[in-house]
């Protein structure tokens, strides 16, 4: 079998590649094993504009929500499923500190935050005493609906083979590669926190975060928005709330931990006046970047071998960009944005083959 491109993973990043590769004419190849936990099938699907507890925009934020509403609408009217809805966070501020940071940077910069006309508004569900904010729009990715219905796609192609890659198989030539039975033009690793321990990859900064969530039943919650307060409440599939997360950089076992899990069921029990079951527990180690920023484009020494990973918590939002981003580098030959590109770790890519 000989195919233009060989893509190993399904997850977002490698069903968005794909597909973007595929509408410009070019045939592909997946390789992937379904594991339930991993990074894209266990997140929550949330594009939240602005980040961290000085509550500034989100990298490119304002580049990425178009492509991605696109991307997103496009790909579920094309498998018929809801790609994507867009709602808002409650966010209700745990400290005096953060509902002042709060109204410091809606006065400076009102773009995605309001305050509500009644901040008591919620107090029938919700234990709270400082107020809360809006952050809107949200957007929140079907990923439960999205990757099956692309992963039936592929299959019904006849371009996905449900295994697991095995590196040892790979043979790599200067402007083709060989796995088994498949020739490709080039060969793109979008599996994640795998490309980490690659004999191409291995050097480049990845930093694994793990990530722990519930899948919670809330009944009566209303479901049309989003709630945090420490933790997010994110509606999730027939009426169940996804409930996390955790960022943990160092980790003894990717496994889920019984200490998340008392800690969170304490946390909502003090947050959320409505009781609650306990549905399921998920892990996943999420391949984040030293610098916060992807891994794009074809091995500097290995120009048949390429990447499209990294994307750590922020996946949802970076993936449909720089998807269309990376089919066009190597469809057309026009240049990746520097700042994700990785021929910027030219020097140790080079130096460290194997």
């Amino acid at each position: 079998m000989e195919v233009d491109y060989l893509v190993i993973g399904q997850g977002i990043c490698g069903s968005l590649l794909t597909h973007e590769l595929q509408k410009a004419g070019r045939s592909c190849f997946i390789i992937d094993d379904n594991r339930p936990f991993v990074a894209s099938r266990v997140a929550s699907g949330i594009i939240n504009p602005v980040t961290g507890r000085r509550i500034v925009k989100s990298w490119m934020i304002d580049d990425l929500v178009p492509v991605a509403q696109a991307v997103y609408r496009e790909a579920g009217e094309m498998l018929g499923v809801e790609g994507l809805a867009a709602t808002d966070i409650v966010d209700f501020f745990p400290t005096p500190q953060m509902r002042l940071a709060f109204l410091h940077r809606l006065s400076e910069d009102p773009a995605y935050l309001s305050m509500p006309a009644d901040e008591n508004d919620h107090l029938d569900q919700f234990a709270y005493t400082f107020g809360y904010g809006r952050i809107s729009p949200v957007l929140l990715v079907n990923l439960s609906g999205l990757l099956p219905a692309f992963r039936n796609r592929f299959i019904a192609q006849q371009v996905l083979r449900p295994e697991s890659f095995d590196q040892t198989r790979l043979v790599v030539a200067a402007d083709h590669v060989r796995y088994d039975d498949i020739t490709a033009g080039k060969i793109i690793f979008c599996d994640g926190i795998n490309s980490g321990g690659s004999s191409w990859f291995k050097t480049l900064p990845f930093a694994p975060n793990k990530g722990e969530a519930l899948l919670v039943d809330i009944p009566g919650l209303v479901s049309a928005s989003l709630y945090k307060k420490g933790i997010t409440l994110v509606p999730w599939k027939e009426g169940l709330w996804w409930v996390g997360s955790s960022h943990q950089w160092q980790f003894d076992t990717d496994q889920p931990t019984e200490a998340f899990r008392l800690q969170t069921e304490a946390q909502l029990k003090q947050f959320c006046k409505i009781p609650f079951t306990v549905v399921d527990h998920w892990a996943a180690v999420r391949p984040a970047t030293l610098e916060r920023r992807p891994f794009v484009g074809l091995h500097p020494a290995h120009p048949a071998i390429g990447i499209f990973n990294g994307m750590g918590t922020k996946g949802c939002s970076l993936a449909p960009f720089f998807a269309r981003q990376l089919a066009d580098h190597l469809t057309q030959k026009i240049p990746l944005l520097p700042e994700v590109d990785i021929c910027r770790f030219q020097g140790i890519l080079s130096r460290h083959l194997f």
